[in-house]
C-alpha cells in the first residue's frame, strides 16, 4: 500500500476528518480537472460513448506518461462491480483501436497516435474503498489494473492511496540472435553485455523499493511507476547507464558526471534529474536519489 497523498484542489486549511464525496460525479469532476497531477494521465475525453451496439459509457480516458491508454472509472463508495465495469470497456478498447487513436490525434496531436503502447493499457479504478476480494482481482487479472482509494478532506483538499496495483501479464521477450562479426564487434557485445548485467541491478533496486511498483517497457525506455512514473531507464549503452527521476534537481546533490539538471532538454524517459551509472558504485550512490523520486510518484 502507498503513502497517502494530498492535493490541494484551491486553498486553504485540512480538515482533519477524512469524508466520501456527496456524488460519484463529484469524485470524477475533481479528478478530471487534475488528472495528470494525480494520476499522472494526460486527459482526453469524458462520458465516453461505446456505441449503441455496445451500449456503454467510460467514465474518463487518458493516454499516461508512457504512451499506455487508460480508462478510469470512478465509484463513491465500495462497489463490488468496478473492476469488472472497467474490464467490460478495456476489452471494447482493445477492439476498437483506430477509434481511440483517433480520438489521440484529435486531442493530442498525429505524433501521439502514433506512439500509443498498445502492450500495456491499464485500468484505474478510484473509489471510496476496495474488498479483499477486488484486491485479490487485481493479481489475478492478465491487465494492468490500478485500486485507488481518495477521501475528501475538508472541501479543498482531497487524499488518494493506490491500494492495489498489479501490471499484468506481459509476453515474455523474444530471443536475441546469436552475436557474430569481427574481434572488435565482439568486444563491444562484450562492453554492451557489462552493461546489461548493470542494467539488470538497477533494474532489481527499482522494484526493490516497494510493493506497490509496476514497471512497462516501451520502445525507448523501461518506466517503474508507483500511480506515475518516478524512474525511467533507458537501454543500456557501450559504457553507461542513463536513469531519469521524477527528484526535483534543485534538491539534490548534482554531480559532474553523475547528476545533471535536464530540465527543458528533450530525452528519452520522463524526470528532469539525469544519472549516468558506469559501475556497481555508481548503483550505491545512486539509491538516495531513487528513494527521494520514489517518496514523490
Amino acid at each position: 500500500m502507498s503513502d497517502l497523498k494530498l492535493f490541494n484542489t484551491k486553498s486553504g486549511v485540512t480538515e482533519v476528518a477524512p469524508r466520501l464525496a456527496e456524488a460519484e460525479a463529484d469524485v470524477q469532476d475533481l479528478v478530471e480537472g487534475h488528472m495528470e497531477a494525480m494520476l499522472g494521465v494526460r486527459f482526453l475525453a469524458s462520458e465516453y460513448s461505446t456505441g449503441p451496439v455496445h451500449g456503454g459509457r467510460i467514465d474518463s480516458l487518458g493516454l499516461d506518461e508512457n504512451g499506455a491508454p487508460v480508462i478510469v472509472e470512478y465509484k463513491r463508495g465500495t462497489d463490488a462491480g468496478v473492476i469488472n465495469q472497467g474490464l467490460f470497456y478495456m476489452a471494447w478498447l482493445l477492439d476498437h483501436r483506430d477509434t481511440f487513436r483517433h480520438l489521440v490525434r484529435d486531442r493530442l496531436g498525429a505524433h501521439a497516435a502514433a506512439q500509443v503502447l498498445w502492450s500495456a493499457p491499464r485500468l484505474i479504478c478510484v473509489a471510496g474503498d476496495f474488498t479483499r476480494y477486488d484486491i485479490h482481482a487485481v493479481r489475478e487479472h492478465r491487465h494492468a489494473i490500478d485500486l485507488v482509494r481518495y477521501r475528501y478532506f475538508g472541501s479543498e483538499h482531497v487524499g488518494l492511496e493506490t491500494v492495489a496495483s498489479f501490471a499484468g501479464r506481459a509476453a515474455s521477450p523474444k530471443g536475441g540472435s546469436r552475436s557474430r562479426g569481427t574481434a572488435k564487434a565482439q568486444r563491444a557485445v562484450a562492453e554492451v553485455g557489462v552493461m546489461a548485467e548493470l542494467a539488470a541491478a538497477v533494474d532489481e533496486v527499482l522494484l526493490g523499493l516497494g510493493e506497490d511498483l509496476t514497471k512497462v517497457s516501451n520502445a525507448t525506455y523501461t518506466a517503474y511507476r508507483r500511480m506515475q512514473n518516478y524512474a525511467c531507464l533507458v537501454p543500456p549503452k557501450k559504457t553507461k547507464l542513463l536513469v531519469y527521476l521524477k527528484a526535483d534537481p534543485t534538491a539534490v546533490d548534482l554531480v559532474p558526471g553523475f547528476a545533471r539538471d535536464v530540465t527543458g532538454l528533450g530525452h528519452h524517459g520522463t524526470g528532469d534529474l539525469e544519472l549516468t551509472l558506469q559501475s556497481e558504485r555508481d548503483l550505491e550512490r545512486a539509491a538516495d536519489y531513487f528513494r527521494q523520486s520514489y517518496a514523490l510518484a
